[in-house]
C-alpha cells in the first residue's frame, strides 16, 4: 500500500474499524462463524456504547459485519451471539426497524432478538462443549438459559 493508501486508511479506521480474523481454533469448533465479516473497533461498537449510556459496547452487528471493541478478547458466546444477529438481518429487511421497536418498547436486555440471540449462542456452545458422554445433557442447559432469558 503507498502512502496515500496508508493516509486513507489512517483517516477512515476511526470510522469503520480494521479488519479482522477469528482464530484458526475458533472457526474450526464453529465453521459457521465463518459468514460473518468482522472488524475490530471503529464508530459502530461507539454508538452502540452511546446509545446503552456507556463508552462502547463489546460488539455489534450491522447485516453481515461484526464489529468487537478494540480492546475485547471476544468470548465464543459473544461470537456466536453477534452471528445471531446476522441471521436476524438476512432473515427480514425489515429488522433493524423492528430492533429498534423491540428496544424502545421493552429495552435491551427484554428484546425479543436479544433474547434470541443469547438463546442462540447458549445452546450452539453447550453443544460443543458436551462432547463426552459422561458430560451433563444438553437438555438440561438449554432448559436453564431459556429460564433466564425469560
Amino acid at each position: 500500500m503507498g502512502a496515500v493508501g496508508q493516509i486513507i486508511q489512517t483517516l477512515i479506521e476511526p470510522l469503520i474499524g480494521r479488519p479482522t480474523e477469528l482464530s484458526d481454533a475458533v472457526v474450526t469448533r464453529y465453521p459457521e462463524l465463518a459468514r460473518a465479516k468482522w472488524r475490530r473497533g471503529g464508530l459502530p461498537v461507539r454508538v452502540g456504547g452511546w446509545c446503552l449510556g456507556q463508552r462502547t459496547v463489546a460488539a455489534i452487528t450491522l447485516w453481515n459485519t461484526v464489529w468487537l471493541a478494540f480492546d475485547l478478547e471476544p468470548s465464543v458466546e459473544l461470537l456466536l451471539h453477534e452471528l445471531r444477529h446476522v441471521h436476524q438481518f438476512e432473515a427480514s429487511r425489515a429488522f433493524p426497524i423492528l430492533y429498534l421497536w423491540e428496544s424502545i418498547r421493552h429495552g435491551y436486555v427484554s428484546n425479543r432478538f436479544e433474547k434470541d440471540a443469547r438463546l442462540y449462542a447458549a445452546e450452539r456452545s453447550a453443544l460443543n462443549r458436551d462432547v463426552r458422554p459422561e458430560a451433563r445433557s444438553t437438555e438440561g442447559r438449554i432448559e436453564k438459559a431459556k429460564e433466564s432469558n425469560a
